[in-house]
């Protein structure tokens, strides 16, 4: 089976392409900034804001769409260059050459739900940059229907790893002693490990499963103070302290810090019938991470 990444010199893109890799694809990579990490790659050099990049002449089984600005870039213009102007051009190289594209949205386009989150839930995003996430992601939808394109979303819950935020923002400023967290830390998330969110990706794709959306994090509710002061008695540091939300904001963005702070409790049940997580809870992922 042939195929397309976009992001694939990203956090999750690298790891699937090794993953895609070692079952036996053959996988095609698109890297703009980001060298790539996974070797037997064919690399295709490509910034999908501007519409001269060339995708080969080849019938891809699927294309996983994962390239996108995080919140941590705050000039929206840029976002919207990124995340809605690059989904667009990318369709239209490969709206003839494939017939199933796979997107890796996030859980904020829920906003501050009341409720625990499914897939029937109510989309409300409640920032710029999920909204422009979502306008892409629409885009998308339509476009593939009127082109009879199979079309699936993932909606990710916080995706952790070695290598990631995890490591530079959480356990290496609790090792020297200079993290903090927005607010009380009281607001539940959701997260989900790297290699459980390649696992859904590649089982997405390996099982067909098109005109489908799935929330996806694992089993296990947890405040963010939870998950970082778990971390830290891990590495044998002190658990932070706070920060108030204003100078959270100053530091991170008003989207990224809403994004973060935001409560949000989800059901997997729908993603747990076609994948066996490996990491059911954020303790088994952490200690993983840490052990490594």
């Amino acid at each position: 089976m042939k195929v397309l990444v976009t992001g694939a010199g990203g956090f999750i893109g690298s790891k699937l392409c090794k993953k895609l890799i070692s079952e036996g694809y053959e996988v095609y990579g698109i890297i703009h900034n980001n060298p790539s990490k996974a070797e037997g790659i064919q690399i295709i050099n490509a910034d999908l804001t501007k519409n001269d990049f060339v995708i080969p002449d080849v019938k891809f089984d699927a294309v996983f769409h994962l390239a996108a600005a995080t919140p941590l870039v705050k000039d929206k213009k840029k976002q919207k260059r990124i995340n809605y102007d690059g989904t667009v051009n990318l369709f239209e190289k490969i709206k003839d050459k494939t017939n199933f594209i796979i997107y890796a949205s996030g859980l904020g386009v829920f906003g501050n739900p009341k409720g625990i989150v499914n897939e029937q839930s109510l989309m409300q995003p409640d920032t710029d940059f999920v909204k422009i996430r979502l306008e892409a992601q629409r885009f998308l939808e339509d476009s593939c229907k009127n082109n009879n394109i199979g079309f699936s979303v993932c909606y990710f819950g916080d995706v952790y790893g070695n290598a990631s935020w995890f490591t530079e923002m959480i356990v290496n400023r609790l090792k020297n002693g200079t993290f903090k967290i927005p607010g009380k830390g009281d607001y539940d998330k959701c997260f989900i490990h790297v290699d459980d969110a390649v696992g859904i990706l590649l089982s997405i794709a390996k099982n067909n499963l098109k005109d489908q959306s799935y929330v996806c994090a694992d089993s296990t509710s947890v405040t963010f103070k939870e998950f970082v002061d778990y971390t830290a008695d891990k590495i044998g540091k002190k658990h932070p302290g706070g920060i108030p939300m204003f100078l959270a904001k100053g530091v991170l963005g008003s989207d990224l810090v809403k994004l973060l702070t935001t409560p949000m409790k989800i059901s997997n049940q729908k993603v747990s019938e076609i994948y066996k997580f490996i990491y059911p809870s954020y303790k088994e992922g952490i200690n993983s991470i840490l052990e490594s």
